[in-house]
């Protein structure tokens, strides 16, 4: 109960503390070929705002959501400081990657809150990938480093982190039509706009 009536506060003073957030907003749109498109920086008259996609982890891992939210909120806030990524951006991928459980494994192999691969986590000198602190730390060195190569083009940043750089890089700088990463950037980005200020539900 303790928890549960803190975490909108938790939530409400992390999105002050944020750094300049990355996106004011997010959009959409659907192009002749039936590809759905998103954006942070939308750059024709084709987007419109995005329409939350309704995801968050199942209510039944809520309290251990919000327990462990609370719980590594400051390795967060670190990480986020030493790196200038958004405090808001991190919780985004973490609640999606790993619903804040730091023993997640994926099947292929991904580990932690941020759901790090091994060769991922060797790129950024993660010694210790179950380590909640270095976990933390290497994801969001790998976050910094792609919105750099991606011109913080928010979804490219998001489809690299799912499913590689090289991929996306492959596909002419787009979300790669992938089932998985094509579902992966609009629920991270919505959690992530459920994060910005104003915005107070995310259950």
């Amino acid at each position: 109960m303790r928890y549960s009536f803190l975490l909108p506060v938790l939530v409400a003073l992390l999105s002050a503390a944020c750094f300049e957030p990355v996106a004011a907003g997010i959009y959409s749109f659907t192009d002749t070929n039936g590809i759905l498109h998103y954006t942070n920086k939308p750059n024709n008259s084709q987007y419109a705002s995005m329409k939350l996609v309704g995801y968050l982890p199942e209510r039944s891992d809520h309290r251990v959501r919000s327990t462990n939210l609370m719980r590594f909120s400051p390795l967060v806030e670190k990480a986020a400081r030493e790196h200038e990524v958004d405090q808001g951006l991190l919780h985004a991928v973490i609640t999606v990657e790993s619903g804040y459980d730091p023993h997640a494994v994926s099947r292929k192999g991904a580990v932690g809150l941020m759901q790090l691969m091994p060769q991922t986590a060797r790129r950024y000198g993660v010694r210790n990938i179950r380590d909640p602190d270095q976990n933390i730390q290497g994801g969001a060195r790998y976050l910094r480093d792609l919105m750099g190569k991606f011109n913080n083009d928010l979804s490219l940043t998001l489809a690299a982190y799912n499913a590689g750089e090289e991929a996306v890089a492959l596909h002419g700088n787009r979300v790669p039509p992938f089932r998985e990463t094509r579902m992966y950037v609009p629920k991270v980005l919505d959690v992530y706009r459920r994060y910005q200020p104003g915005v107070r539900n995310l259950n």
